[in-house]
């Protein structure tokens, strides 16, 4: 029995409530009693025969009370012999009330009811019954003693018998009930269980996915936002911050989806992050009805992507690199060759030798887009170093001005005090530089004026990232090809190669850096070379 009663008792909320408000019976109703038979003059209750024990009986009963409140204040777990021995305490005191009062007629025997329906609550079917037929036995036992010693009807037996089947009938429905609620309670607490292992599965997946997801509600604040998502915004992307506070070109690209014909689900979204340091690429999707709705919006890193697709690509190039050295490059030389040797015959003529200039100018060029691209194939691996940008970039312009034979007017370059330190391998950096530069040159001259190119080595303020800028004011970029500008082979213009930007975005890529471009303010471009973070210098293999 005792175990029966652990098992439905246990520890839960429910049991010491009930505890607590049948406490708060015991301390009531010796109050309640004594003041009914002082100040009304005792019209109720008969206690002319026994008022002494009428008396004591509420007192001890009000002090029962209060020991249990000192016993219920410790919370310790509770067996099932000390739910019985209270209850068993108020019946015996409630029937001593009773046959004090007079008794079942006095119609007190109604009190006995709160501890066995409490007690039915707590203890289950075969405690509550037990306790029911032991409270009918004390009603039957106090009117006896009624009988016998007090000489009171008989009349009293049939109202304690009227009390005692009450009490059965509540101790059984009670317990039918409570056990009904209880499994009720299991039901539901298993489902919160469910909801919450839903719900930390749910936060799990999302926080783990590799793709970056944001949330934002109508009013433009971030719901939810996994890991992926904040490496890509920065640390102050937190659930409840304001998008325009986070990413401000991120808000606009949100705006502008909302703001689509109904219907139509828009095209992604590209933006450079605040510190310039990556390309995102964002697709929104909404999430209910109403309007402004609220957006999931799936955020790419484009650099990340454009360097496997770049890996594939140069992995492509390398294979084919072994062909081109043997299958073309000779013949190309032989016909170069073949071609100045015709150019030094004395009979050609005007148009025989622009001929023959015309296939040494081809082969040339056939034989510069081969040396690039076996240059990719062999590039040796790199050897980082750590060097100061601004004393680098003096001995770097000083060479290119000298050896392009350029006014030093047409560059203008904006250094850092103090010097910043990056880690890099300087011939790879030279090579960089050295080709932004000279696009920008060639690109400024198109220009009326020929406007100079400006260089400027500074750091991001958010992240910290040094970065290095070749601004030019040509005629820009058009929008259809700044997508393209850094596949292999392709060329804006005539004569190139298109493996200039692919190579010196390789580069930087090698050296943990970044190449990236957008256009400038007013007309032209930037070309920004944002090197690795200095805080994980150490954690980086050299080579």
């Amino acid at each position: 029995m005792q175990l029966s009663v652990r098992a439905n008792l246990g520890n839960t909320e429910l049991s010491w409530r009930v505890l607590g408000l049948l406490n708060l019976f015991r301390l009531i109703v010796p109050v309640v009693l004594l003041g009914v038979s002082s100040l009304l003059g005792q019209p109720h209750i008969d206690v002319e025969g026994h008022p002494e024990l009428f008396r004591d009986c509420c007192f001890g009963y009000f002090l029962t009370g209060l020991v249990l409140i000192a016993v219920l204040k410790q919370r310790t777990q509770t067996s099932g012999w000390h739910i019985y021995i209270p209850v068993v305490i108020d019946i015996a005191i409630l029937s001593l009330i009773v046959y004090a009062s007079g008794g079942a007629d006095s119609g007190l025997g109604i009190l006995l009811v709160v501890p066995v329906g409490a007690l039915s609550v707590i203890a289950g079917t075969r405690g509550s019954l037990l306790i029911a037929t032991s409270a009918v036995l004390a009603l039957l036992t106090q009117q006896f003693a009624a009988f016998s010693i007090d000489g009171v009807g008989a009349l009293g037996f049939a109202q304690a018998g009227y009390y005692g089947a009450v009490l059965l009938l509540i101790a059984a429905g009670g317990a039918a009930m409570t056990r009904r609620l209880r499994e009720t309670e299991a039901v539901i607490r298993q489902r919160d269980i469910d909801l919450a292992n839903f719900a930390q599965l749910s936060e799990y997946i999302v926080q783990h996915l590799r793709e970056s997801i944001v949330v934002v509600d109508s009013e433009d604040r971030v719901r939810l936002i996994n890991e992926s998502a904040r490496q890509l915004l920065g640390p102050e992307a937190r659930p409840g911050g304001l998008l325009g506070e986070i990413s401000p070109r991120l808000l606009y690209h949100v705006e502008s989806w909302r703001r689509r014909p109904e219907g139509n689900p828009g095209e992604s979204a590209s933006f450079v992050t605040a510190d310039g340091s990556r390309e995102i690429e964002a697709h929104f999707a909404a999430l209910g009805r109403q309007r402004p709705a609220s957006v999931i919006a799936f955020l790419a890193d484009t650099s990340a992507l454009a360097e496997r697709v770049q890996q594939s690509k140069l992995a492509a190039l390398g294979r084919l690199s072994a062909s081109i050295a043997h299958e073309i490059r000779n013949p190309v030389g032989a016909m170069s060759h073949a071609a100045q040797l015709l150019a030094e015959t004395l009979e050609l003529g005007v148009q025989e030798k622009r001929l023959t200039e015309i296939i040494t100018t081809n082969a040339e060029r056939v034989s510069t887009i081969i040396t690039n691209v076996m240059q990719l194939s062999r590039r040796e691996t790199t050897r980082p170093e750590r060097l100061y940008v601004g004393d680098w970039m003096k001995e770097f312009l000083t060479e290119f001005t000298d050896t392009l034979q350029l006014d030093r007017a047409l560059v203008h370059a904006v250094l850092p005090t103090p010097d910043i330190e990056v880690r890099v391998d300087p011939t790879h950096l030279r090579q960089i530089v050295w080709n932004l530069c000279e696009n920008a040159i060639r690109h400024s001259a198109e220009m009326p004026g020929a406007p100079p190119i400006d260089l400027l080595v500074a750091r991001f303020h958010s992240s910290g990232r040094p970065f290095l800028e070749v601004a030019d004011r040509g005629p820009g970029i058009p929008d259809d090809s700044a997508e393209r500008i850094f596949e292999p082979f392709f060329s804006g213009r005539r004569g190139g190669t298109g493996l200039g930007l692919f190579i010196a975005r390789e580069l930087a890529q090698c050296n943990g850096a970044l190449l990236l471009y957008e256009p400038r303010g007013g007309g032209g471009s930037i070309f920004r070379i944002v090197f690795a973070d200095p805080s994980r210098w150490e954690g980086r293999a050299d080579g």
